[in-house]
């Protein structure tokens, strides 16, 4: 018992003693959280700038089943060489990263000869997403060809219109005279001496002759008309005289945007938008001349080519530098999409003609690009060469649905589940004790107009509205004035104990 009593007697000085002995800079324990704070640092659900989408399943694709997986495959096998050849990540960051060489790796391996087994291969490496723009429920498309024109190598009485080369003087940031192309998109300089830089040659300077006689020259086209087709479709099949065929593609542009001659048409009410077509545009323009000059050149912008090494079986070459495939490659928006992505699109187009309402629901993948092109839904549909290829191409401008294979290691539910969830919102009592602060009352007058426009952008809610009113702040301190009498210093004497 007395060992017991002297137990219980020395508890409180060990609990002192060990409250002595702890440091004062470490906090005291504190509760466990259900979860760690701050939040940890997970991969974030697919985030695609500006876009809307949804999972779905395969069969709820309308026409998935019925469409020819393999000619889609070949395509896809196509954009996996430049894929697997890349050992760098993106220049600019893209959601689809380098995901799609989990697939092209499993592509490489495989021997797909039918089409069923191509659908297969689709469905095991991908997820489907319907995919648009915010607040859209579909997607837009056009369509896209590569002119078969006439022309020369030497310029005469019927070939005057020269196809020019990228210049020397034309200078982008980032990229140099070697490169194989230039961004087309942009800010585009002429160099004038070592260090001055200004604005390119726009379109009605170039055709004026600026830079005439400075060796550029690739061929000789008839007229202007014929030129500027084949810089909006980016490339084209010169026939020359001489019986042999010149291939050119697009190499640069002179850093103006690219107007549509066609919305001109329409804003001065000489074609109607629902006849609108390529076709309608040079129609016009032959029975025009004088005016076909003034509409051209209200487009300043201006593509320079380059000649490439294609025999005239051989596809035109896209952005992703694989040949391209009539009915398969499509262009898109190369700031968000990366090339080799599959997209299913379905919808109705004019195929047959302008009044035709034919159903096209076919798996396509993304090889080239556009300055136009602009959207997370938006797609050039390449459909070969030749001037009927044109015509069908001059028809579409039409809405469509877009879903987009995503590589199965991206999946978005599975990395939704991961996310932690919210805190639980507080109670009412809770609420109160902690008021929202009206900022108009409270802010500073230089700072309530900022505030006020503030709440003018983003117009708060029923339950905001009703702001309570601040808590008072405490009362300040009271200013006691000081005695002059001096205060009498008390002295506590200690006695030494015996």
């Amino acid at each position: 018992m007395a060992a017991i009593a002297i137990a219980l007697s020395l508890a409180p000085l060990d609990a002192f003693a060990a409250r002595r002995a702890r440091p004062h800079s470490q906090p005291p324990p504190q509760p466990e959280f259900s979860r760690p704070l701050p939040y940890p640092e997970l991969e974030l659900p697919l985030q695609i700038t500006g876009a809307q989408y949804a999972p779905v399943a395969w069969s709820d694709i309308a026409g998935w089943n019925e469409d020819d997986h393999l000619a889609a495959y070949k395509a896809f096998r196509d954009s996996c060489k430049p894929i697997s050849a890349q050992t760098k990540a993106p220049a600019e960051p893209k959601a689809l990263g380098t995901s799609l060489r989990d697939p092209c790796r499993v592509a490489k391996a495989l021997e797909v000869t039918d089409s069923a087994r191509a659908k297969a291969f689709f469905e095991e490496q991908f997820l489907p997403l319907q995919i648009s723009r915010l607040g859209e429920p579909e997607g837009f498309v056009t369509g896209y060809y590569e002119p078969i024109v006439d022309g020369s190598r030497t310029e005469n009485e019927v070939y005057k219109v020269p196809v020019y080369r990228r210049p020397s003087n034309l200078f982008v940031r980032g990229a140099t005279q070697s490169s194989a192309g230039l961004p087309n998109g942009g800010k585009v300089f002429r160099k004038i001496g070592r260090r001055k830089l200004v604005p390119y040659y726009d379109r009605a300077e170039i055709e004026d002759g600026a830079i005439a006689g400075r060796g550029l020259e690739i061929c000789y086209l008839k007229d202007q008309t014929d030129l500027l087709f084949s810089q909006i479709q980016g490339s084209a099949r010169v026939s020359l005289d001489d019986g042999s065929t010149v291939r050119i593609n697009y190499d640069a542009h002179n850093g103006y945007s690219y107007t549509p001659v066609g919305r001109i048409l329409i804003e001065r009410n000489i074609i109607p938008r629902d006849q609108m077509s390529m076709q309608k545009i040079r129609e016009w323009m032959e029975r025009n001349p004088n005016e076909a000059d003034e509409l051209r050149r209200q487009n300043r912008s201006y593509v320079f080519f380059r000649e490439v090494n294609l025999s005239d079986k051989d596809e035109a070459v896209g952005a992703q530098g694989v040949p391209l495939t009539p009915g398969r490659s499509i262009a898109v928006d190369k700031a968000l999409h990366v090339y080799g992505t599959p997209f299913f699109i379905e919808g109705v187009l004019p195929v047959e003609s302008d009044q035709s309402k034919t159903p096209f629901r076919r798996l396509m993948i993304a090889q080239d690009t556009g300055s136009a092109i602009v959207g997370p839904a938006r797609a050039d549909l390449y459909l070969g060469a030749g001037a009927d290829a044109g015509k069908t191409a001059g028809r579409f401008r039409h809405n469509m649905r877009f879903v987009m294979l995503l590589p199965k290691s991206l999946d978005p539910s599975a990395r939704g589940r991961k996310m932690p969830i919210p805190d639980a919102r507080p109670s009412e009592k809770i609420a109160k004790l902690f008021p929202q602060v009206d900022p108009l009352k409270d802010a500073p007058k230089d700072q309530k107009g900022a505030a006020a426009a503030a709440t003018q952008a983003a117009p708060a809610s029923a339950a905001q509205a009703a702001v309570i009113k601040p808590v008072p702040l405490p009362a300040a301190r009271p200013d006691i004035k000081s005695s002059d009498t001096p205060r009498r210093r008390h002295f506590r004497r200690f006695r030494h104990r015996p």
